[in-house]
């Protein structure tokens, strides 16, 4: 992000992610709408027809309660919805049931950026821009209408892309991993909008400019710089930047003005009357946050210290969940065969070779095949165990009064009369049975 040294950007975000639910937020029609025949996964309650009534997917509603745990929220015991009011054509009641000053998640920090909130709101229709007998048209499918959509709001914490697309890449991994949402961008189950501002000296400025609709990493990085720029040419020549909301126009790299950017007095909030309440018991939340499994940050943690893996080595394996699930898998196959984790994590990470093998006992074999060493006979290895116990008494006695990390120097012992031939885990093996004796 190249910027002149007097402006300092400030960005917030607002994160919409599509829950994987079965069903709608309010509705039984099915939530899954990728791909669908348009329209043809409505009813009169997403269509929002005179007469019907919503009703709450509870489903929803712990997913959402699931990811603010995730990301150190506080959940509030006491929430409701509300009608926020705007009209465009893909919002069929001219209002979106969504949330407002009760939101489900409320505070917490995750990646060293403070969160403001994470509320449940419901998803609009799609507008589809096509041609027809030579003249433009703009259809609407009502497939997403009423999709449960997760809202995560950030404070203005955020100085460059590269900060955004890394919390937003954590984010994302969090999702998948609480099995929320798939948060796939390219299929809209993901979506961004930042509210960018430059500074003179850090300090919040009085505008924000909106950049709606970001769908992918490299579209985002192209549209923050894109608007950034623009900001600082206006205030470079003594302009003032008006507060709006703007799209990024991919041909010509710039953004573009679309409408006078909305307050929230402007969408005209009240409770909504068709839903009750909602009240949530601490011991719910303590269920849910029982069951909430190892997140992404301590996955990458814990690879590095039980397992002596390099960092990005980690990384890479944690940035996918089922890849991170097969390299332990693997490890536990491997150990029996006496190979590192870190010839495992080579073999996944440089080579690919989880790839060509379905199965980690596939993956081992190979890594076997490729690493193969003729090793010493059995017989070899527990006469060299003999000697070594024998020959060394200060470590045998050391060991049996309790200081097992001298058995690393044990088997060094034995490797050397072995000429460096012993399978390690037979060795190790071997080797304690004899010290337990």
């Amino acid at each position: 992000m190249e910027m002149n040294k007097k402006f300092i950007p400030i960005v917030g975000l607002e994160v919409h992610i599509e829950l994987s639910t079965k069903s709608k937020l309010f509705c039984r029609c099915p939530a899954d709408h990728f791909g669908k025949i348009p329209n043809s996964q409505v009813c009169p309650v997403c269509m929002g027809l005179p007469g019907a009534l919503p009703f709450l997917n509870r489903e929803a509603l712990e997913f959402t309660i699931k990811f603010g745990l995730g990301i150190g929220s506080k959940i509030n015991l006491f929430s409701k919805f509300d009608r926020k009011h705007y009209f465009y054509p893909d919002l069929p009641k001219s209002y979106q049931i969504s949330q407002y000053d009760l939101p489900l998640c409320v505070g917490g920090e995750f990646v060293g950026k403070r969160i403001r909130r994470v509320h449940l709101e419901e998803d609009t229709g799609k507008l589809v821009h096509e041609t027809v007998d030579g003249e433009k048209v703009s259809l609407i499918d009502f497939n997403r209408s009423s999709v449960p959509l997760m809202e995560m709001v950030t404070e203005p914490d955020f100085h460059s892309t590269e900060e955004i697309v890394s919390f937003l890449k954590e984010v994302q991994l969090v999702a998948r991993y609480l099995e929320v949402s798939n948060a796939d961008m390219e299929k809209g189950s993901m979506r961004l909008e930042a509210n960018i501002s430059l500074s003179l000296d850090g300090s919040l400025p009085d505008y924000k400019v909106e950049i709606k609709n970001i769908n992918s990493f490299r579209f985002l990085e192209k549209a923050i710089n894109a608007e950034l720029i623009r900001q600082e040419e206006i205030l470079l020549t003594g302009g003032k930047v008006v507060q709006e909301t703007r799209g990024y126009d991919e041909v010509k790299q710039t953004t573009f003005s679309q409408r006078t950017k909305e307050e929230a007095q402007d969408y005209r909030y009240f409770p909504e009357p068709d839903i009750p309440p909602i009240r949530i018991s601490q011991s719910e939340i303590e269920g849910i946050t029982e069951s909430l499994p190892e997140l992404p940050r301590v996955r990458r943690e814990r690879l590095v210290e039980d397992f002596g893996i390099s960092l990005a080595f980690s990384d890479v394996l944690v940035s996918d969940k089922t890849r991170a699930d097969y390299f332990e898998e693997a490890i536990e196959l491997a150990k029996k065969e006496g190979i590192s984790a870190k010839i495992i994590a080579d073999m996944m990470v440089n080579k690919k070779l989880d790839g060509q093998f379905p199965e980690p006992a596939g993956l081992v074999k190979k890594v076997l095949e490729l690493t193969k060493v003729d090793y010493a006979d059995p017989d070899e290895v527990e006469k060299a165990v003999v000697e070594v116990v024998n020959e060394q008494e200060k470590a045998v006695k050391d060991y049996r009064s309790g200081k097992g990390e001298v058995v690393g120097f044990l088997i060094g012992m034995v490797q050397k009369k072995l000429k460096g031939l012993g399978n390690v885990q037979i060795v190790r093996e071997k080797l304690i049975e004899k010290l337990n004796e």
